[in-house]
């Protein structure tokens, strides 16, 4: 099993009769929690909290931490000018979401940054229709650095999110050597299938992790991605070697940099293999296609390997599925696949063929009204 990056999980707790009743609080959205809480119970390890703007500054100019560990996309906490002013004297304030106090963080330093820049340094682009640079560009003008801690004992309201040290904990009930994590914001197609279940054949288990979070319009929602997976798994694969578990986070479609974010990730969540597919967390046409596989030569101490897989597609002369690696025929022949095809397919009213997607997909996606983010 991999070690958690920077050698320990970070698991960051503390008991409610801890905290002063009498703390500043702050009042943070969903989106903000869940990251608060993939700090706290080590997702982001060695993070113990919003990087500091020594980090900041390291990561956007070498995709690495101040101390040289590989870390490609800053997780920080943005505030307005007037909170600025505010806590500028406060080491500590409670953070608080829905009406509900769910943990701490303690201030450390308070600093301005270049948005542009910054979005430019990540996403490879400054363009305004790139999502991840609007995020950016939209952004308050103060970030702060700060570890945080959640409350004692960490209780999830998702029985499908499972923290690292509980998927750990079951590769080690289950033997695995070696575990294989799948990245996704995707309903699956047969060829998501099929590239899963080639790594079964070589490696003892996949590690299935579908993002649950912000994303842009069109892409699938979350509970339809949560329940088309649930079904492929409940008919098409062998439970034993299955683990299901959702990442709450946000998709920022970096590309390449964020395709060693996601490695890293899985990587605190004991895998020891990422599948980094043909444009891995692009968006547009932003990026080349392997963009994200050529960034892996630029960190050789990852400690997670990458599986690189070359585009599946459906070949009608072979009638499978296959990819250039084993298949001679023409373009005439290919029949591709992708996210953006299933979804141009159901906005048409069109149900995708079964060669190309499980019935039982297609179900749980015509049952939905509008199954797209809008």
């Amino acid at each position: 099993m991999s070690k958690p990056h920077g050698g320990n999980l970070v698991n960051s707790f503390i008991d409610s009769s801890k905290i002063d009743n009498d703390l500043f609080i702050l009042d943070v959205d969903l989106r903000l929690r869940k990251e608060v809480e993939n700090i706290s119970f080590g997702a982001f390890s060695p993070l113990e909290g919003f990087v500091s703007e020594e980090d900041f500054l390291s990561i956007l100019k070498n995709g690495r931490l101040n101390n040289g560990l590989p870390w490609t996309i800053p997780i920080v906490l943005d505030i307005d000018n007037d909170f600025a002013k505010k806590i500028k004297d406060m080491s500590e304030v409670a953070l608080r979401n829905n009406g509900k106090i769910f943990g701490i963080l303690y201030i450390k330093d308070l600093y301005r940054f270049d948005k542009l820049q910054s979005a430019k340094s990540i996403f490879q682009t400054d363009d305004r229709s790139h999502p991840g640079v609007y995020s950016y560009l939209t952004m308050k003008d103060t970030l702060v650095e700060g570890q945080v801690k959640t409350l004692n004992p960490y209780n999830s309201d998702d029985k499908k999110r499972l923290t690292p040290t509980q998927v750990r904990d079951e590769i080690t009930n289950r033997g695995w050597k070696n575990t294989v994590a799948f990245q996704t914001r995707n309903v699956p197609h047969v060829a998501h299938e099929m590239l899963q279940k080639a790594v079964l054949n070589i490696y003892d288990g996949l590690f299935i992790n579908p993002l649950i979070g912000k994303k842009k319009a069109g892409d699938f929602k979350d509970e339809v991605i949560l329940e088309s997976y649930q079904s492929l798994i409940n008919n098409y694969y062998p439970i034993s070697k299955i683990i299901f578990s959702t990442l709450h986070t946000e998709m920022r479609y970096a590309g390449p940099r964020e395709a060693i974010h996601h490695a890293i990730i899985r990587k605190n969540y004991g895998c020891s293999h990422i599948i980094i597919g043909r444009d891995h967390a692009g968006v547009g046409n932003y990026y080349t296609p392997f963009a994200s596989h050529d960034i892996f030569k630029e960190y050789p101490d990852l400690e997670i390997e990458p599986i690189f897989f070359p585009a599946f597609y459906y070949c009608k002369k072979c009638s499978h599925f296959a990819n250039e690696r084993i298949c001679p025929h023409d373009s005439n022949f290919k029949e591709e696949l992708s996210g953006t095809k299933m979804r141009k397919m159901f906005l048409s009213g069109v149900e995708p063929p079964h060669h190309l997607m499980r019935s039982e997909i297609s179900k749980v996606i015509s049952s939905y009204k509008n199954p797209f983010v809008e």
